[in-house]
């Protein structure tokens, strides 16, 4: 447990054993405890575990904050909804639908995850249309006896939302500001499939600068301190990245060599800035064969032009 300011912890939830992987934020008010980002069923037990060790069970939890549905961020809602009923959840409404029935996200998550599934995010639970309280962006929200301002923070995922405490000038930014691991100072942007949009990413980390936080609270993981550092750091391994991804699609050959290519680069870049362990933690947190496919998608994307909508939108694939 950590403090980030007065009334707002985090805990770590050890994921698959490792800590410093996935983090929640705990707000505890006089109307009860919210939590940002609850995670993974998996991590159920150790979560419980951790809020017990702060004097809070789930029956004290009213609302869960999720910043994207992705399986590491919001798979264990359903069975804290089921646990306690008095638990409403807040989702971008382009996440809402697949909380209520996630059999879409499921099959979708399938393909990249296979018989890992169950052992990397445990059950998920589907969320009861009534306890799912839908966001669309420029909301204000009254949770944990705080006043929190919602926005709309795509590029990561076209569900992505953030939210800002005025109070303690903490903006809680999910995976937009990507994940940053352990002691070194290295900020990996999660490019998993389907909707990666580097243009939007800019845009939603000029709307998260624009609230002048003090802190950015990251799902991977915990506070950063410097935003406007952070987010151009960020930003710039993005493009990066990017460039990495459309070299190896350039190369020709297989999927199979493009992709090889992209992760020899990317965990050689890695490895110039930290430990062999701390590039296990992050590939954990970001498996960068997820980030050749989002990336590699993106530019897919771009080269075949605009496409027009065809209805309601594809689940993600991906967690992170």
């Amino acid at each position: 447990m950590t403090v980030l300011a007065q009334g707002i912890r985090f805990v770590d939830l050890n994921f698959q054993g490792i800590a410093r992987v996935i983090a929640t934020a705990v707000l505890d008010g006089p109307d009860g405890v919210t939590l940002v980002d609850p995670g993974p069923t998996s991590c159920l037990a150790t979560l419980q575990h951790r809020l017990g060790e702060l004097g809070v069970s789930i029956d004290d939890v009213t609302s869960l904050l999720l910043t994207h549905i992705h399986l590491d961020h919001a798979g264990v809602s359903g069975s804290l909804v089921r646990m306690n009923p008095r638990v409403r959840v807040y989702v971008h409404e382009r996440g809402a639908p697949h909380m209520v029935d996630p059999s879409r996200l499921l099959e979708s998550a399938s393909r990249l995850y296979g018989d890992q599934m169950d052992r990397l995010w445990g059950t998920f639970e589907a969320v009861p249309a009534g306890s799912v309280h839908v966001l669309s962006g420029g909301e204000t929200l009254a949770v944990a006896g705080r006043v929190l301002d919602v926005a709309y923070t795509p590029g990561h995922a076209s569900h992505h939302v953030s939210y800002f405490d005025a109070r303690s000038r903490i903006a809680f930014v999910g995976d937009t500001a990507g994940v940053r691991i352990g002691s070194a100072p290295f900020i990996q942007p999660p490019t998993p499939p389907p909707d990666i949009d580097l243009d939007a990413w800019s845009i939603s980390a000029e709307r998260i600068l624009a609230w002048q936080p003090e802190t950015l609270f990251l799902t991977h993981f915990g506070p950063s301190q410097s935003p406007a550092n952070h987010l151009q750091e960020l930003l710039e391994r993005l493009r990066t990245n990017a460039r990495i991804a459309k070299a190896a699609l350039d190369l020709g050959g297989t999927d199979e060599d493009q992709a090889r290519h992209y992760q020899q680069e990317a965990r050689l870049e890695l490895r110039r800035h930290m430990t062999e362990a701390e590039v296990t933690s992050y590939e954990l947190a970001v498996p960068l064969d997820h980030c050749y496919l989002g990336l590699a998608r993106y530019w897919r994307k771009r080269a075949a032009g605009p496409k027009k909508s065809t209805g309601s939108p594809a689940p993600p694939a991906s967690k992170s």
